[in-house]
């Protein structure tokens, strides 16, 4: 990818597994844990989202061919959903495909999966997430483009556990405000990604349009 692309799917990735927006649920669902506690979660976390992305790294365009999907195709509908959570982004709402239904959450509370549902998936690999990386690589990519992406997603995966591991500290340190002008500004940078992704997928897919 040229230094154009690199800086686009920089931002994607940064937006849609914003480690900040992470932050307030782990909190959440982590109340009255100890710090010990919070960070050997923080750690199964990211090596869960790690695993999943390396799955999907490597065979997620290879998944949606055996459905007969093309990558093209699955370039508007993943568009499509990332303009969803980034709407939800932009007005403050619960992105429930994102981060799992209040119901889910709750329930998850109780069972020794925590680490895996709801905080890996879908709060961190939800369908964005995984729209974003086949898209990304669904072109018949290089082994140096494979390379690019995965090293963008391990260094957005380096912050996310960074982030989750030192949660105490950092939810104390970052105000609310803070907090809805990352949420907002990170929103309005994927609204715009993913229109562009839409009207891309849909030239592609209906040439007629691109006339």
């Amino acid at each position: 990818m040229d230094r154009t692309e690199l800086i686009k799917a920089l931002g994607t990735f940064l937006a849609i597994m914003n480690p900040f927006l992470s932050l307030p649920v782990f909190l959440a669902m982590t109340t009255g844990f100890s710090a010990s506690q919070q960070r050997a979660l923080a750690l199964k976390v990211t090596i869960y989202a790690g695993i999943m992305c390396l799955i999907i790294l490597l065979a997620g365009h290879r998944i949606i061919g055996f459905f007969g999907i093309t990558v093209d195709q699955f370039r508007v509908a993943g568009g499509i959903v990332l303009a969803q959570i980034a709407w939800s982004m932009l007005n403050g709402s619960t992105i429930s495909s994102h981060q799992g239904s209040d119901q889910e959450q709750e329930h998850a509370q109780n069972l020794s999966g925590l680490a895996f549902y709801p905080l890996t998936f879908p709060m961190v690999i939800g369908p964005g997430t995984i729209a974003t990386i086949i898209i990304y690589t669904g072109h018949g990519s290089t082994l140096t483009d494979l390379l690019e992406v995965g090293g963008i997603i391990t260094g957005i995966l380096l912050i996310l556990f960074i982030t989750l591991f030192f949660a105490g500290a950092i939810g104390g340190v970052m105000s609310e405000t803070m907090r809805t002008i990352t949420t907002r500004l990170m929103g309005m940078i994927l609204l715009a990604i993913s229109v562009g992704m839409v009207i891309g997928g849909l030239k592609a897919t209906l040439p007629g349009l691109a006339h």
